[in-house]
């Protein structure tokens, strides 16, 4: 599914995409927009240390802000002022931003390389080219990690298990938003999977999510950090809780606390760069000559030796080896994994992109309550 978002002034953009590193002098600073904590690690240990060991007069400055992505460069086409060079957002804020204008449309067989096979890059990345400003590196996912010290001889398979506070007893860990959450509760309260969007659409269908999260709420700690739930979960102060699956990754694997994954009902994600439009000559040669670099087989597949997030590419996935520092097979640990994908739940891109809005103003009303 590819959705064309394409607007008067992401027109424009698109028409600025010719500009080619060896036509132009490339900028000798890049800024780069990521999430902080172990994800932009592993983008720099797997992107950016390579690539200014080929550059060493290059200048990379990291920002911190990937969540307050929309909002913030919103300010900056404001002001008329742009300060960053490329941004890593998930996919619903890419089809925000480029629907809005504020992403630069691109040729994926243009701005990059093909697999190794010679494959196009359109080919290679398939599907997850959700909009034509969206450059796809991992798959990720949501779903849940538990104390297996705290949930007796029968730990908990299925998502209605986090629902279920007679048979698990404690405390979970919730998102602070309505996104997954108010997917899960749908899902445990007999809604089919293919029609949760059409139902959650509906005045009734949000009320009837909202009532069942009200069986939990009480029970719940809500979080906005990624580094929360499995903080949480390491000190025992919850029995189960919600986060991206690289961070259970780390509080298993590498901190060896007694949690594990359940995998049922992950919501698969997206996460990718897009390049702010109306970048001045030079810096849009550097982001990208960087992003032809950063995104080409190998490199995606480098991501994966630091945490535990599917490569976007096709061709990327067969090169996954072994953790970087641990020395263990990373395959096992991936959302897309066959045995960890036997029951997924594909997160609605543009769904969200168009009631985003509307359903976290009327989550944080119900949270108040």
């Amino acid at each position: 599914m590819k959705f064309k978002l394409a607007t008067l002034l992401c027109g424009a953009a698109l028409a600025t995409t010719g500009v080619h590193a060896q036509d132009v002098k490339m900028a000798d600073t890049l800024t780069l927009v990521s999430w902080g904590g172990a994800y932009q690690k592993s983008q720099i240990a797997a992107y950016s240390e390579p690539y200014q060991a080929m550059h060493p007069d290059l200048k990379i400055v990291w920002d911190e802000s990937s969540a307050e992505a929309v909002a913030k460069l919103r300010a900056m086409n404001e002001a008329g002022n742009i300060t960053w060079d490329l941004v890593d957002v998930v996919a619903a804020d890419a089809i925000r931003l480029c629907d809005e204008g504020l992403a630069m449309e691109f040729d994926a067989d243009e701005l990059l390389l093909p697999a190794t096979d010679g494959t196009p890059a359109s080919e290679d990345f398939g599907d997850l080219l959700v909009s034509d400003c969206f450059i796809p590196q991992i798959v990720y996912s949501t779903t849940f990690g538990y104390r297996t010290d705290m949930v007796g001889d029968t730990p908990p398979t299925n998502i209605c298990d986090v629902f279920d506070l007679e048979k698990y007893p404690g405390k979970r860990s919730l998102e602070k938003r309505p996104i997954n959450n108010m997917e899960w509760a749908l899902l445990c309260d007999g809604v089919a999977k293919a029609d949760v969007y059409d139902v959650l659409e509906t005045e009734e269908g949000q009320a009837r999510a909202l009532a069942k999260l009200d069986t939990i709420k009480d029970e719940v700690v809500w979080w906005s950090a990624g580094a929360d739930t499995p903080q949480l979960l390491a000190d025992g102060e919850v029995v189960m809780g919600s986060t991206y699956n690289g961070r259970l990754f780390s509080v298993i694997e590498e901190q060896k606390q007694p949690v594990a994954m359940l995998w049922d009902a992950q919501v698969f994600d997206l996460d990718g760069w897009i390049i702010p439009a109306g970048l001045p000559a030079e810096h849009q040669a550097r982001v990208e000559d960087f992003v032809k670099f950063a995104t080409d087989t190998q490199r995606l597949a480098d991501q994966a030796k630091y945490i535990s997030y599917g490569p976007a590419r096709n061709s990327s996935a067969p090169l996954v080896g072994k953790h970087a520092d641990l020395g263990i097979d990373m395959a096992p640990h991936m959302p897309t994994d066959p045995a960890n994908a036997t029951n997924t739940f594909l997160y609605n891109y543009t769904w969200w992109a168009d009631y985003r809005d509307d359903l976290d103003a009327k989550f944080q009303a119900w949270l108040a309550q």
